[in-house]
């Protein structure tokens, strides 16, 4: 194990955080989605991000890898969520990741964004967000 200096103290209060984030940017999924008819039955490429803020309990203090929040949890449920189902709209996907994510513990804050980035050949992509600010 590495020793890093104790700074215990040190940091003047007005720089201590206030707020805490994870995210997950970008999230690339096949999705069945789209209630055009040539869309229905075919999966698109579909971007997700999901920003998390958390209540300090849950943001680690340690460099201990049991107290952090799982990624790889967030990652899969968000990807179950899109495999598991077919959506028509953007906005019901949004609102089905949002409620997935708002339900955890420790959870202050949220923001979802879907995007897809194949749609038009002059945007880098057409989504829609939900934020809880």
């Amino acid at each position: 194990m590495t020793d890093r200096p104790r700074l215990d103290g040190l940091v003047p209060q007005a720089l201590a955080p206030r707020t805490r984030k994870i995210v997950l940017e970008d999230y690339c999924v096949a999705a069945d989605i789209g209630f055009h008819d040539f869309e229905i039955g075919t999966p698109q490429n579909l971007l997700i991000t999901v920003e998390v803020w958390l209540e300090e309990a849950f943001f680690p203090v340690t460099d201990d890898a049991a107290d952090a929040w799982d990624y790889d949890s967030l990652r899969s449920d968000v990807g179950a969520l899109v495999a598991g189902a077919r959506y028509n709209l953007q906005e019901t996907l949004a609102r089905a990741i949002y409620d997935l994510v708002a339900a955890r513990q420790g959870v202050t804050g949220l923001r979802v964004s879907t995007r897809k980035p194949d749609i038009y050949p002059d945007c880098k992509g057409v989504g829609v967000e939900l934020s809880s600010f």
